[in-house]
Parts: C-alpha cells; structure tokens; sequence
C-alpha cells in the first residue's frame, strides 16, 4: 500500500515557506480513508473497505449496495454445434423496465454472446467486439475464431476491474469446431460443455447437471437450454418472461425468438356473451306465464274512531 503524508495548513505553510498572507488556496486535507490503493499491495485478504464503510458512515452517506445481475443466460454442446439460450426480462431493482428484451448478442455470423448484469454494459461492451472482430476479418482476410472473441473481451474486461457490469456466455462454431465459453466481469474465463449465469445460473445449472450427455442430438439440446431457462424463470425473481434460443452450427445459424413462453399474458374478457350453438340444444319450449294475485284488505268494513 502507498503512504500518503497529510499536513495541517500549518505545517503546509511552514514546508513551503509561506506566509498565511501569501497563501490564498490551502490544500484540501483528503480523509484517510480515501486513501489510493497500489498494485503492489501485500498478498492476503485487504479489509481497507472497512474504512471507507466507517468514513461514510459518519459523514451520514448511505454504503454501497451490491447489485445483481437478474438474468439467466446458459449454453450448451451437442453434436453438430451450440445451443445459446435466456430469457427476456430486464428490470430496475424491483420494476420490471423490459419485458421482452434481447440478451442475445450479434459477435459475427457464427459467434453470439449472451449478456447478463447491467444491460447497457452487456449490449455496448458486445457492439464494439462485434465491431472489432469485423475489423480483424477484414484485416487477415480469414473468418474469425471464436477464441479470439473470447480473448477481446476478457483483456477489455479486466483493465476495468469489475467496473464493467457485463457477465458473458460465448458460443459459436469456427474451423476448430464449436467452443463454449463464460467471461466474468473481472475476466476470468471458463471453457465447459455446459455453462450459466446471472442470477438464476443455480436453478438452470441444476436442470444441465442432471440432463446433459455429451453428443445430444439438436432437438434434446434446445430442449434442455429450454428447461434450463424456465427453471430460471420460475425460481429467480429477476428472470422472467419468454424464452429465447440460438443453434449455431458450422452451416447456418438459427434465432429462435421467444421460442416458448410460459407467461403468456390473459387478458381479462370484458363481455361474456355465449354465441349460438356453445351448448347442444335438445329441445325448446316456449310457455306463456299468467301471474294471478288476489289482495285482501284487512279491516276494510271498519270506520275510523275521529272522535
């Protein structure tokens, strides 16, 4: 950790040979709990926050929150290819802002990325690897590999340190054959048959654990990136609605836009009229009702007493 040396305006004025007179602008003294942190701090576990926490905690500041990422973004191998999946809800804490967004993003024609955490970081940070992944085709003449994708956003993701909310799934087919690859805001990477994240990775996980094998065929795989994402769904308060999918394969490259969607929307019937023919009519008849009443007046013949 760097030492840093805090003077009085005194001892400032009395350092640098100045007079109050001649002084107009003091320095401001930085608290130290402020106090900038360096790379070359000693190896184990760093609890400087717990003076930042005690600094703004007298000065009456709320602490910092941790944020989630609210989303469930998975993919998985099967024989021929990638099967990328997630669902379709963004909020803002406990709002729901979107609830048909897309969190499957364009990397190049057979490359796509799933993004989860803060949703601008998610669709900017992928943009300019898409970006430059197109640049670097253009400029080696070959289709890009996905590694190379991988490799982009890890070394972008780590000069920031976490600073980048964009938790990844990237997936795609290139002439060494499909890859699978997860990049961690910090940017560490995964290379798996099978992968998750956001805030619903556990349930979906759980659902991969127990129903992948390897060489599933196409239509086991989506399914399965199906089931995965529902349990998200269903168990995460920050996934939701609809279900989206992407099978990439050497060939081709498939989007499946809401391709099942649990939570389909019923809308309240404003007028329950039964059209003709909704129930078998065995028989009609038709009867016309007299209604007969006869009212007796009691104490009609009885004079009222005036006197």
């Amino acid at each position: 950790m760097l030492s840093m040396i805090y003077y009085t305006n005194s001892e400032y004025l009395c350092r640098n040979g100045k007079s109050s007179d001649q002084q107009t602008q003091p320095p401001t003294r930085t608290p130290p709990a402020l106090t900038i942190m360096s790379v070359f701090s000693p190896p184990g576990f760093d609890f400087s926050n717990t003076l930042r926490n005690n600094f703004f905690a007298e000065k009456g500041l709320p602490l910092p929150k941790a944020t989630s990422t609210g989303t469930t973004i998975v993919g998985c191998l099967f024989v021929d290819g990638i099967v990328l999946g997630a669902d379709t809800r963004a909020t803002e804490g406990p709002i729901v802002a979107d609830k048909n967004c897309e969190k499957i993003h364009y990397i190049t024609e057979n490359i796509r990325c799933c993004g989860a955490g803060t949703a601008a970081d998610t669709e900017f940070t992928t943009a300019l690897i898409s970006s430059n992944m197109e640049l670097h085709a253009l400029s080696t003449g070959r289709k890009p590999r996905v590694v190379t994708a991988m490799t982009m956003l890890k070394q972008m993701l780590f000069q920031y340190q976490g600073g980048i909310g964009a938790a990844l799934v990237l997936g795609g087919v290139d002439a060494t054959g499909p890859h699978l690859f997860t990049i961690h805001p910090h940017g560490s990477t995964d290379k798996l048959p099978y992968v998750t994240m956001g805030s619903g990775s556990l349930a979906a996980m759980a659902v991969f654990e127990s129903g992948w094998k390897a060489n599933m065929s196409r239509e086991d795989a989506l399914q399965l990136v199906k089931d995965a994402i529902s349990a998200g769904i269903f168990n995460d308060l920050g996934s939701g609605s609809n279900v989206d999918a992407c099978i990439i394969t050497a060939s081709h490259t498939e989007m499946l836009r809401n391709v099942e969607m649990p939570n389909v929307r019923v809308q309240k019937e404003r007028q329950y009229g039964f059209r003709r023919g909704t129930t078998a009519w065995k028989s009609e008849e038709i009867r016309n009702l007299v209604v007969s009443e006869e009212v007796t007046l009691l104490g009609a013949g009885d004079e009222m007493d005036t006197t």
